[in-house]
């Protein structure tokens, strides 16, 4: 991947290269396996790291084009989709999603003693858009409440279902919360997935391939390994009773070679280059080397933080004090609450396997940090990163 020199671009050579010399701490440690580390700034590469091993036991090392599972980093991919969807008055926002998907008018809320009550309003896209729908995660996200239990019952990621199966499966759920009320991580990004089927009368993987992956020459974006790119597929390491650097997934196996659900919420593969595309895609408004997917205004929308104050700091498994919430994507509303560095009006999102991106449009810089450890949090490596992004900007 070519790359401009960092004071070019603002940065400082030497401070830059301490992103290296943590990411092989990590690796040297024996705590991680391997990552990609990226930065671009004014639409030019100014860093790319390649650290540690793509499958430790076969020594084979992270390579520009290593293929990662980027889990809920398919989030953001699929709300763009909805949102072309959307640019052609296919719905509104606050269209009720029973309109389009009629398993969801009769849904009822979990109420004291397990009784099922009316909500007070029916669930809308943009409660889908803003996971404020009142769905769950199960036992994924923990929240401790009993539908919870009931997700998990439900066994909503088998993968040998379709996208539609899993949805009427959500819909014969009871909600958490009427909809509008909290914001609780969940599933509801699967149902949007779902909607872009329903409404384009095409696949998810169909219509993102057609409309997404090709028009942004995302080559390696998917959600299955073909056999022919099996060896650029990183293994998938995480924290066993058996020790803290283990094999979860192989890269010959599993779910990524047959799998029939292609969820809205998860379960695409990509490389760093791919990302980048869609990241910046993002930074420049909705187009990319001439190709538009989405009008300026759109990307302001959907970049915007979405939730009324009641809502906030976010909550996943921990508080997220500063950021908001937008069309897909996480908003930094708040600097010096967020305890990170980086500009009010950033968006970000991660994967569960410590995968992560953020986009922050008044430096005109992305971040991209791509590695595969389960569970995710359990190193403050993205924080790490980010601040190792940060210091070295002096311009």
């Amino acid at each position: 991947m070519k790359q401009t020199m960092p004071a070019e671009l603002g940065f400082s050579p030497a401070r830059l290269a301490r992103i290296n010399t943590r990411m092989r701490w990590y690796v040297d440690n024996g705590l991680l396996a391997g990552m990609v580390t990226l930065v671009e700034r004014r639409g030019r590469v100014v860093h790319f790291g390649r650290h540690g091993w793509q499958d430790i036991e076969a020594q084979k090392p992270v390579e520009p084009d290593t293929i990662f599972r980027i889990f809920s980093m398919t989030k953001p991919i699929t709300c763009v989709a909805l949102m072309m969807l959307y640019e052609q008055a296919l719905f509104h926002l606050n269209d009720p999603v029973y309109k389009f998907l009629p398993e969801f008018k009769p849904v009822r809320v979990w109420a004291d003693g397990g009784k099922r009550v009316a909500p007070a309003r029916p669930i809308t896209i943009h409660d889908l858009l803003t996971h404020t729908a009142g769905l769950s995660y199960g036992g994924y996200e923990g929240t401790g409440h009993p539908v919870d239990r009931l997700y998990d019952e439900a066994d909503l990621f088998d993968p040998q279902i379709l996208l539609g199966e899993m949805v009427r499966r959500i819909a014969g759920l009871p909600l958490i919360h009427s909809p509008g009320s909290a914001w609780v991580y969940s599933v509801a990004t699967d149902v949007v997935g779902y909607l872009v089927e329903v409404l384009s009368d095409m696949p998810l993987a169909g219509y993102m391939q057609a409309r997404i992956f090709d028009p942004l020459g995302m080559e390696d974006t998917a959600f299955r390994v073909h056999p022919d790119k099996a060896d650029r597929f990183a293994t998938l390491y995480g924290k066993t009773g058996r020790g803290d650097l283990e094999v979860l997934d192989t890269a010959t196996g599993g779910d990524y070679f047959n799998v029939r659900l292609h969820a809205g919420g998860h379960g695409l593969v990509s490389t760093a280059a791919d990302f980048l595309r869609f990241a910046q895609l993002i930074r420049n408004g909705g187009a990319l080397d001439g190709t538009r997917l989405l009008g300026r205004k759109t990307v302001e929308l959907m970049t915007l933080n979405h939730l009324p104050q009641a809502l906030l700091p976010l909550r996943m498994e921990d508080p997220w004090p500063g950021f908001g919430y937008g069309l897909g994507f996480g908003v930094l509303v708040d600097l010096a609450q967020s305890g990170i560095m980086g500009s009010v009006g950033n968006v970000r999102w991660s994967g569960y396997a410590n995968t992560h991106f953020w986009i922050d449009p008044q430096e005109d810089l992305i971040g991209l940090l791509l590695l595969q450890y389960l569970p995710g949090g359990t190193y403050p490596v993205t924080d790490d990163f980010k601040t190792l992004v940060y210091q070295a900007l002096v311009d």
